[in-house]
């Protein structure tokens, strides 16, 4: 059993050393075709158009996703099916991305001819330097030699990753240009731990505030802390700036005599607090930065809304 474990391992390696090998190759392969795939993508009016045929269609099928999710417009089209009516997405404005490690996929004449027929400018991306795709190209993305790592050379693997790496080196490069943020991307992901995670603090924090001015009795504020529930009061001064905050441990703390103050005299003052565009997440870091369970959101000086740990648990940021 622990021979059979190795021999596992040891294959395993192998696969990752040699795909390794293929992105280092590629990486130092990359010239300037690259940086005008980039800025012919740019210039595209319309969307970006991924195809390719068997694992290269898989490929293009996350190239387009990634595209699609990170500010540039794409989608996939199965080469078969652009055949049986599908060119009819592909318009001029748009640009195609076309995948085939060999270059000669014959489900691809009909697209790559449309392409040609409409001038829609297309950049291949192939590892074959004279093949059909590449001569017949706007722009092309050669992948360099590299060993396939199933050891009998013919099942994509190298080539798969290389492709998917390119995929990935032009998304980011666009997203750079673009000055793609994460709050961009939370546009397109609204759904899900990613979309939680990029949640705005205004999306979550309670508008209904438990607050009450300074000069409050203490009796007045606690009754207002029951009603709200949150087990928190903010106070506030003249002007309505956040000013203290008067938690369950500022209680504690002035239990002798507590009726006879006024809030001012238990609030715990300058307390944290989040502006209502930060990302939820960064709230929860502060929160367990200062080992607290809420913060007040506050925008020009005035407290905006009140947002708590939990409310961050329930929409699946912790």
């Amino acid at each position: 059993m622990t021979s059979s474990t190795t021999d596992y391992s040891a294959t395993a390696r192998r696969v990752i050393e040699i795909e390794a090998a293929g992105l280092k190759a590629l990486a130092a392969s990359l010239d300037g075709a690259f940086s005008r795939a980039v800025e012919m993508i740019l210039e595209t009016k319309g969307r970006v158009i991924v195809s390719g045929m068997g694992k290269s269609g898989h490929i293009g099928r996350k190239i387009a996703a990634t595209l699609a999710s990170t500010g540039t417009p794409a989608h996939f089209v199965h080469p078969a099916e652009a055949s049986h009516g599908d060119l009819g997405m592909v318009t001029r404005d748009d640009l195609a991305l076309v995948l085939s490690n060999s270059g000669e996929t014959p489900e691809l004449a009909d697209l790559i001819a449309h392409t040609r027929r409409f001038q829609i400018p297309l950049i291949g991306v192939a590892s074959r330097p004279g093949s059909t795709l590449l001569r017949q190209a706007d722009l092309a993305l050669e992948l360099p030699a590299a060993e396939e790592a199933c050891g009998t050379g013919v099942v994509p693997t190298t080539s798969t990753t290389m492709t998917l790496a390119l995929g990935d080196a032009l998304a980011v490069a666009l997203m750079e240009h673009r000055e793609f943020t994460a709050e961009h991307f939370r546009t397109f992901h609204p759904g899900g731990k990613l979309g939680a995670r990029l949640s705005k603090v205004a999306d979550l924090m309670h508008r209904d505030m438990p607050l009450v001015s300074q000069d409050t009795p203490m009796p007045e504020a606690l009754l207002v802390m029951s009603q709200k529930g949150f087990g928190v009061i903010g106070a506030t001064d003249a002007e309505g700036r956040l000013v203290g905050i008067v938690t369950d441990g500022d209680l504690r703390r002035h239990m002798e005599g507590l009726l006879d103050h006024k809030v001012s005299e238990v609030m715990t003052a300058h307390p944290r607090t989040i502006g209502p565009d930060q990302l939820a997440e960064a709230a929860v870091a502060q929160m367990n930065e200062r080992k607290i369970t809420c913060l007040f959101v506050v925008e020009n000086e005035q407290p905006v809304g009140f947002l708590q740990i939990h409310d961050c648990m329930r929409a699946g940021i912790v």
